[in-house]
């Protein structure tokens, strides 16, 4: 009644029957607010089920309906299945250059949403470089140094993430990698360029930790047993490198990566 008057003081003018509605309608939109926070929980929930399962194309019309988000731990997911579903064979050139560049907003938006989720940091690094396979060798070259920003970055905010650091090596490996005109368009975008060498490459300690993590996962990723192969080739240990290659080789393909792999 007091709300009533009040409004009539304002000169609203209310009937009985539409004040109710209105306040009935503060009550629904309330509830719809909490209840919206526990669906966001469900939503992931049910996303990282479908992602344990290999249910790339599942995820992905899950979590594509929640683009609008606001919440970045359903963006970055977002980003990743994007990513997951361009790398299907199944997809069309056409559709896997779309894909590629939503996931890159996708983690854009995330991180704009929560600067201190390292997992948006780490997608953003990854979509950032796919990217970079459309728009030439000289962009690739020339946003090296912002995707191993924000690897680190997700490494300083979650420092037992296996991926990132895993990453953060595959980085070292394609510099040292690098052929020479490669190195040459470096040299004009950069003061000084991104280098690396394999000896470099070995030496550190995301090699030990590459090990590290197959001891204490041996099916953590099945890229990971690869470039430890890779590596050592590269350093002329070849039976360090037939060791991995071939646990490589036998890795129980789920993904389209791990057949490629």
């Amino acid at each position: 009644t007091q709300v009533l008057r009040k409004c009539l003081q304002r000169g609203v003018v209310l009937s009985t029957g539409s004040f109710l509605v209105y306040e009935a309608h503060k009550l629904i939109y309330g509830f719809a607010e909490v209840h919206a926070s526990f669906k966001v929980e469900d939503v992931i929930e049910q996303a990282d089920y479908l992602y344990g399962s290999g249910e790339t194309e599942k995820l992905y019309r899950l979590l594509v309906q929640h683009k609008n988000s606001d919440d970045a731990e359903l963006l970055w997911r977002l980003a990743r299945s994007s990513r997951d579903l361009a790398q299907l064979g199944s997809t069309s050139a056409e559709e896997k250059r779309q894909l590629t560049y939503d996931s890159l907003e996708y983690a854009k938006k995330a991180l704009e949403k929560n600067e201190s989720n390292f997992a948006a940091h780490k997608w953003y690094g990854i979509c950032l470089s796919d990217v970079g396979d459309y728009e030439g060798i000289k962009t690739k070259i020339g946003n090296a140094i912002i995707i191993k920003e924000h690897f680190q970055r997700a490494i300083e905010l979650n420092p037992k993430d296996a991926t990132t650091i895993h990453l953060i090596g595959i980085w070292c490996y394609s510099f040292a990698e690098m052929p020479w005109y490669q190195r040459k368009i470096a040299a004009t975008l950069f003061a000084t360029p991104p280098t690396s060498t394999f000896q470099e490459y070995a030496a550190n300690s995301h090699l030990k930790l590459f090990s590290c993590l197959y001891a204490a996962d041996p099916n953590f990723y099945s890229k990971n047993l690869l470039f430890l192969g890779k590596t050592y080739l590269k350093l002329n240990n070849k039976k360090m490198a037939l060791l991995w290659l071939s646990k490589a080789k036998e890795y129980p393909a789920q993904t389209e990566e791990d057949k490629q792999v």
